[in-house]
């Protein structure tokens, strides 16, 4: 199998790499060849590799504003190929490695969905690792989906304003305990089709609709943390529940009932929070969410916290990858929307975790209401744990998600 980089410009007149075989388009756009490159090298191996590895696996040769790869393995292990590229294609990769944070960070900002190529949905073998859907309404969505088709599938829905990578403790924790594990970075985030409409909980759960129905996933349990808890519990009410495919839910840190202060949600935060977060992400998006993430999403801001360098960058990274637009459409969709009949509908085993120190979504308007109104239940709260208590506190987090799946 050959696949084709080619650079061009979409409708909007930005220009980036797109990757093509047999001049069907695949996926794309990307800032840099190598990131197109590190699709192909995922699809083709059938599994995540690191970017330094790359030049052991895959060879290239450009040719009339092309860059051609095939899979080394097709080929004798004494074939060199292209010498002259193979050793600029390695020096590049070090200036890629030494500023990849900065180049993935930015990647999302120009991405959007070609105007004339038409979409191909890849493979979803379990052992494929990643892929793109185009939903019914154009919009591309990207997923990842690890593990054997045929374990018991785990899809993960996470919070504002990230992505799927969120979930990479998790993902893996459950994919080494024999489980599939599917995540997808919701429109307009990550790496998924930078749309200008639909950034609402009707099109979220559409969308995890449409991912579930082109992996034909069934008997899931649905993990959503924050505003993917909302996603997670409309998907599951409108959608997953009245298919038959969901087995379980579970709630972490999520946004459920209802945030914002409203007459019949006396207890809410009031709009003028929300508010200010529009302003601070449409003056300063980089600075606000550096601020973010080393305050009071992870509890930083704490007397005595140590803040974690790798985890606020990383948070930054994700964030910066979503489109500005999706992002600021979004706080109304996780701060209004009204999920309580969402949850009065849901019958399927329901496990709430919320910590008592979340800052973010304060536990007394959200999960103490939410494990009320689920008719199977259950509360389970964490003493002192912040918003971001995935990640902070994986190692208790973990063990109790496990404990539910297999009650």
């Amino acid at each position: 199998m050959v696949y084709h980089v080619k650079e061009q410009a979409d409708g909007n007149g930005y220009y980036g790499f797109y990757v093509y075989n047999d001049e069907k388009y695949v996926a794309g756009p990307w800032l840099e060849d190598w990131e197109a490159e590190h699709y192909i090298e995922t699809l083709t191996m059938g599994r995540y590799m690191g970017m330094a590895d790359k030049t052991a696996v895959m060879r290239g040769r450009r040719s009339d504003g092309k860059l051609v790869l095939r899979d080394e393995r097709k080929h004798q292990s004494g074939d060199t190929g292209d010498a002259e590229h193979d050793a600029d294609h390695r020096a590049s990769r070090r200036d890629v490695l030494f500023g990849a944070f900065t180049a993935v960070a930015v990647a999302g900002l120009v991405r959007a969905a070609p105007a004339q190529a038409k979409h191909q949905n890849l493979p979803s073998k379990g052992a494929a690792g990643m892929g793109m859907i185009t939903t019914s309404d154009g919009t591309q969505i990207y997923y990842k989906d690890w593990g054997s088709r045929g374990a018991q599938p785990i899809v993960f829905h996470h919070g504002w304003p990230l992505s799927a990578d969120d979930w990479d403790a998790q993902m893996l924790y459950l994919l080494d305990k024999g489980y599939r594990v599917i995540a997808h970075d919701r429109r307009g985030h990550g790496r998924s089709a930078q749309v200008s409409e639909g950034h609402d909980m009707d099109h979220y759960a559409a969308d995890a609709d449409a991912v579930v129905k082109h992996l034909d996933l069934s008997e899931a349990v649905h993990i959503g943390h924050s505003t993917g808890g909302g996603e997670a519990t409309h998907y599951v009410a409108r959608h997953g529940q009245r298919q038959g495919r969901v087995a379980k839910l579970v709630l972490i840190s999520a946004v459920p009932p209802i945030v914002v202060k409203t007459p019949a949600n006396p207890g809410g935060l009031p709009i003028e929070v929300f508010d200010g977060l529009r302003e601070a992400l449409a003056g300063n998006r980089a600075d606000f969410y550096l601020d973010f993430a080393s305050g009071p999403f992870y509890g930083f801001n704490r007397p005595g916290a140590k803040p974690i360098p790798g985890v606020i960058q990383n948070w930054w990274r994700q964030a910066m990858m979503g489109s500005a637009k999706a992002q600021y459409d979004g706080i109304k969709a996780f701060s209004e929307t009204d999920f309580t009949e969402d949850l009065k509908a849901i019958d399927v085993p329901t496990l709430v975790m919320h910590g008592d120190d979340d800052q973010i979504v304060p536990i007394g308007d959200s999960a103490l209401l939410s494990a009320k109104l689920l008719k199977s239940g259950a509360l389970k709260v964490y003493e002192k744990f912040p918003h971001g208590m995935c990640t902070t506190h994986a190692d208790t987090v973990n063990p109790d998600l496990l404990a539910f799946i297999r009650s």
